[in-house]
Parts: C-alpha cells; sequence; structure tokens
C-alpha cells in the first residue's frame, strides 16, 4: 500500500492542491476517489469516520488523518523537506498568502467556476456577475503582485503557490477565464509551475467523480 492516501476527485481544486504537492514531492501516494457528486461527504459515514467537517481533500499518513489542504500542504513540506519556507519572515509569509487564497483567491473562483459549470442548473446571472467581481478583484490583486515577483514568497516556488495555483489549470470552458487573455502575470507565473519537475494537470492527477459521458 501506498505511504499516503489522497482522499480527493479531480474536480477539486483543493484536492488539486495536495496531489500536486504529493507528485512533485515524488512521494509514495495514491488517490482514493470520493464521488462528490453523488453526495459522498454529506453522508453520516463520511463525516464520522473521513472528516467532520463534510469536505475534501483528507490525507491519510503515519495513522493521521489530515484536512484542509493549508495543513496538508505545510505537513507534506515538513514531511518532503520542499517547497517550505526557509525562515520565519518565509513562514509568515506564505501564510499570509495561503489565508488570503482561502478567504479570497481559492474561494471566490472556485464558488465561480462551480456555479458557472458544475452545479447542474443555471445559475441567477446576477449572482455570477456579482461573484465574478469578486474573483477579478482577488485576481486582480495576485497578477499585479506578480508581475514584479518570480513567486509568491521568495524566488522560488513555496507551498504558496501550489495553494493559489489549486484552480488556476482548469479549461477556460470550466471556469470562464481564459487567464493568458486576461492575467498575464498570472499566466506567467502557471507557466514557471508547469516547468517544475513532475508537473501534472488535475484531470492526469485525480480520477473524477463525474459519471462517465
Amino acid at each position: 500500500m501506498p505511504e499516503y492516501r489522497l482522499h480527493c476527485f479531480a474536480q477539486s481544486g483543493n484536492s488539486y492542491k495536495a496531489a500536486l504537492m504529493l507528485e512533485l514531492c515524488g512521494l509514495d501516494w495514491e488517490p482514493v476517489l470520493v464521488r462528490y457528486f453523488d453526495g459522498a461527504t454529506r453522508a453520516a459515514e463520511w463525516r464520522s469516520d473521513t472528516n467532520a467537517m463534510g469536505e475534501v481533500p483528507v490525507l491519510e499518513h503515519g495513522g493521521r488523518k489530515l484536512t484542509q489542504s493549508g495543513v496538508i500542504l505545510t505537513y507534506l513540506a515538513r514531511r518532503a523537506g520542499r517547497f517550505g519556507p526557509e525562515n520565519e519572515d518565509e513562514e509568515l509569509d506564505i501564510l499570509r498568502w495561503m489565508l488570503f487564497d482561502n478567504h479570497k483567491f481559492t474561494s471566490y473562483f472556485a464558488t465561480h467556476r462551480f456555479m458557472l459549470s458544475l452545479a447542474g442548473k443555471p445559475s441567477d446571472p446576477a449572482v455570477l456577475s456579482f461573484m465574478r467581481g469578486r474573483v477579478d478583484a482577488a485576481l486582480g490583486v495576485v497578477d499585479t503582485y506578480l508581475a514584479k515577483h518570480t513567486f509568491l514568497v521568495g524566488n522560488r516556488a513555496t507551498i504558496a503557490d501550489l495553494s493559489l495555483a489549486g484552480y488556476m489549470f482548469y479549461p477556460n470552458a470550466e471556469t470562464g477565464y481564459d487567464l493568458s487573455l486576461s492575467h498575464p502575470n498570472i499566466h506567467a507565473w502557471r507557466q514557471r509551475l508547469v516547468a517544475l519537475p513532475g508537473w501534472k494537470p488535475p484531470y492526469d492527477l485525480m480520477p473524477s467523480a463525474l459519471p462517465a459521458t
């Protein structure tokens, strides 16, 4: 059995953060499909046995079950000795970006994408427009920062980058954004992440939770 087991599904960008970290670090891991669209994370058994918060990803390792992508990324950086901070200032800066990611960057982008492409029913155009405004503001913060920086912390990729990258590699048709046109600095940063040895897109790392068509 692989050393690490990641409960996940390909449509989850939060799962992708953890899966990409595992892959980039060359760790021995396997994905465990969570059938999210069939209601798996809402089941009482899932919440009692796997994650009381009813969310993915969940990382199993050494008798632990770790939840929340930021916690998992931090844990893996410590275990693998890669993509973590080199000093306290970097540790705090990484935390700053990961909190921004969870509160605004991923939060707004993922919600907009879900409503646009994955909800299974049409969304209220006014709500979509409101969410897009929130997404644009968050993307703008990062695009402006990346105009003068290669990565988010220091001059190398860290778990801050992997956290913000969670939803940045899904098809344009799913997200409603062509970042190569709308946010060129984010796009250039994405290309730097793609160049990391071992990088793979989400649909190549994890199984889909959608029914086969």
